[in-house]
């Protein structure tokens, strides 16, 4: 599969790590150009572009930028993607850490993940953001072990989750549908399932214990 990666922070290049391993054709870009993704390049065997060029071809775009950038990446982003794109969006608001007052979140209520989708202009995957960048390197499993942890993954495109699940799947991760974007609130920061480690029983359960109601400390 061709899978292009916005953001190589620990996520997106630890994603490059292991989807290359799988035998993935990997894309990955940063903010600051190509040039600075050498050695990751080396490593992994991904090639590094531009952010324009990101989603050349790809049949899935991971979005790992911090959330106050998102609105910053150039328009076209997905202009030649493959036909039936999914987009997966890691993505965090945190308001006091470091995006500051996002008026869509705190005034709109919009679930983190549908602003972004409204940023981009393309329908999201909500996917990884509660997932330790290291974890993906290291705790992965075969189908069917007992330690094997569970991602929850939510978006309103059924084909598109189905491929993204499928993805994780194969990264080593079984994955719970967690609704749609709107329901995405329940895999948000400060949430029981946020950073869970835990298999399927034990995240849905999680998904099911969420409150609606933003804490305090991530309110802006």
């Amino acid at each position: 599969m061709k899978i292009g990666i916005i953001g190589a922070g620990n996520i997106g290049g630890n994603l490059t790590r292991r989807l290359t391993a799988l035998g993935h054709e990997v894309a990955v870009a940063n903010s600051r150009g190509p040039e600075t993704l050498t050695a990751l390049a080396e490593e992994t065997g991904a090639t590094p572009v531009t952010v324009a060029r990101a989603a050349q071809g790809a049949e899935i775009v991971v979005v790992t930028v911090p959330f106050k950038n998102v609105p910053d990446l150039p328009e076209g982003l997905f202009d030649g993607a493959a036909p039936g794109f999914a987009v997966i969006d890691t993505g965090n608001y945190y308001p006091r850490e470091r995006d500051g007052r996002i008026a869509g979140v705190e005034d709109e209520g919009l679930t983190e993940s549908r602003w972004t989708e409204r940023q981009l202009g393309h329908p999201v995957i909500k996917a990884f953001n509660g997932t330790y960048a290291q974890d993906i390197l290291d705790r992965h499993r075969p189908a069917g072990a007992a330690d094997r942890i569970a991602l929850p993954v939510a978006g309103d495109d059924e084909a598109a989750k189905k491929a993204v699940r499928g993805l994780i799947e194969e990264l080593g991760f079984d994955t719970v549908d967690a609704g749609g974007l709107d329901d995405s609130w329940r895999q948000q920061p400060a949430t029981p399932v946020y950073g869970l480690r835990e298999g399927v029983e034990g995240v849905t359960r999680a998904l099911a214990e969420a409150s609606p109601v933003r804490p305090e400390a991530f309110r802006g």
